[in-house]
């Protein structure tokens, strides 16, 4: 028996097909990938980065607006990812919307699987995406923060931090770190 290639889609397709379909789903160059089931420590870093996102655009009086997991955001015409949380800015999008066109600022809660796609192929997929200034990668075992930031002339700045508050301006948020994992309990002390 000879395999059979997998079918490739584009993203408008590949929108379609995913329509009412049950689980999750990712499209990277045209091929569709299954995302896995969450462990409770991703989901908790995921609930906490969501409600301080929203807290700090609340204080902060922007109209921007965060989206939790779930929603689509389109690489190109093959590609497209669901980060656990974004913000966009302007008037709120449709509610009947699947995907946000021009997300500010994007992040992902590392997973025991996804370590080497958050920060390879989601890195360089999300900063080709023009509107993007902010790529927050969350490991919540260690309690880091990983903000890649768009910089001068492209460059991508890279800041790593597990304490203080993280400028994300564009659009003028001011997050602290210790937020993003408010709802972990402490870590265990070391063994003596």
């Amino acid at each position: 028996m000879v395999a059979q290639p997998k079918p490739r889609m584009t993203v408008d397709e590949f929108l379609v097909w995913a329509a009412g379909r049950p689980g999750r789903y990712e499209l990277v160059d045209g091929e569709v990938f299954a995302m896995s089931p969450e462990r409770a420590r991703h989901g908790l870093v995921k609930y906490a980065a969501q409600t301080a996102l929203n807290r700090a655009i609340e204080q902060a009086g922007l109209s921007c607006h965060m989206m939790p997991d779930g929603m689509t955001v389109r690489i190109d015409a093959t590609t497209t990812f669901e980060p656990d949380a974004l913000v966009y800015g302007g008037p709120p999008i449709d509610l009947d919307a699947v995907e946000v066109p021009d997300p500010v600022i994007v992040v992902e809660v590392l997973s025991p699987g996804t370590k080497s796609v958050d920060t390879g192929t989601k890195l360089i997929g999300y900063f080709r995406v023009t509107s993007l200034c902010h790529y927050l990668i969350l490991d919540p075992v260690n309690r880091i923060v990983i903000h890649y930031r768009r910089g001068e002339g492209g460059l991508i700045e890279t800041r790593i931090a597990t304490e203080g508050r993280l400028d994300l301006s564009p659009p003028g948020l001011t997050l602290p770190v210790a937020e993003l994992f408010a709802d972990l309990p402490p870590p265990a002390e070391p063994a003596a």
